[in-house]
């Protein structure tokens, strides 16, 4: 396996490219040091992604019967390899080695990997969001933890509180959009993600969330969750303006890529789900161009939302007490 940096950035780099047309298209706009740095803790995502789902770079891997591991033993690779990285050692997994190389290089913290690992938790334990602060709380772990990693993989202090909660709102309002977009595949996994209170008050049984007569009822349920990303994205947009410049374009080209998600979404009502909702090459490009303007414009101004990144963790450690 790849050991030295040169090898574990060319690997890491093909790990992208294979895994998200997306954030591979955003990080060209990187300068070259946090483009490979992006590329590093995308590839330590991405594995931990695949060991907890059983996948290869988002894709079902196949496997010969009776070696399928159970949602703990998974968890338990996840923790153990990134243990090992975090400790300095080879793991024999580049991807791993990667995190390893991130945490000489940047302010990378234990703190942080582990809130992302107990994301991965939650899933293994089939937790499923009851409330919109549940729901927020899981956007935390597997998203926004994500965010404030990327915050210090491009630099950003780890006493700079406001600038990293920031970044965790973006995080926030991607897996917001991610949501919204896959709620027919969660459904067919035997996930929701929507907070059951939700589903509830628009008198959804547990299960039947796609059902096609149910699809008129989930449409604001669905609308509620893209509110949210609106609030999370423009929070974001506000500790972007700190970034430099290359940084901040790259940032804002992602931020418009997800929220363009969540948009079309919420455009196509009940149809949302008829087809994967996706945003093409023209258009992607179109909201690059647009997030240039926006980089060399003036800060924008956004209130807070509602539960902070502190709020969220200060949540997330209440409940691992009790």
């Amino acid at each position: 396996m790849p050991s030295d940096r040169a090898d574990l950035v060319a690997a890491a780099h093909e790990s992208i490219r294979l895994g998200s047309k997306s954030f591979a298209s955003a990080s060209r706009l990187f300068d070259r040091e946090t483009r490979e740095r992006v590329w590093l803790l995308y590839a330590w995502c991405r594995a931990c992604d695949d060991i907890a789902d059983e996948q290869d770079h988002g894709h079902a891997a196949p496997a010969e019967p009776g070696t399928r591991l159970d949602p703990e033993s998974r968890l338990a690779t996840i923790r153990t390899l990134s243990e090992l990285a975090m400790a300095g050692e080879e793991t024999g997994s580049f991807a791993f080695d990667a995190l390893g190389q991130l945490m000489r290089e940047t302010p990378v913290t234990r703190a942080m990997v582990d809130d992302v690992i107990a994301g991965f938790a939650l899933d293994a334990a089939e937790w499923r969001p009851r409330s919109e602060a549940d729901l927020l709380r899981y956007c935390y772990h597997v998203a926004g933890a994500v965010g404030v990693m990327m915050a210090a993989v491009m630099g950003v202090p780890a006493g700079d509180e406001d600038t990293l909660d920031r970044a965790c709102d973006l995080g926030l309002a991607f897996q917001l959009a991610n949501i919204v977009r896959d709620v027919c595949e969660d459904d067919a996994a035997g996930r929701c993600y929507l907070p059951v209170e939700w589903l509830v008050e628009a008198d959804i049984p547990p299960g039947e969330v796609t059902k096609p007569h149910y699809r008129h009822a989930l449409v604001p349920q669905v609308a509620r969750a893209c509110a949210l990303a609106r609030g999370y994205e423009a929070s974001a947009r506000v500790g972007a303006a700190r970034l430099a410049f290359r940084q901040r374009w790259a940032v804002l080209s992602a931020a418009n890529i997800y929220g363009g998600i969540a948009r079309e979404v919420e455009r196509l009502g009940a149809g949302a789900w008829d087809h994967r909702v996706v945003i093409g090459k023209a258009r992607k490009l179109a909201l690059v161009g647009k997030a240039l303007l926006e980089a060399r414009a003036a800060p924008p101004v956004a209130a807070k939302p509602a539960l902070s990144r502190r709020e969220l963790v200060a949540m997330a450690q209440a409940s691992s007490r009790t």
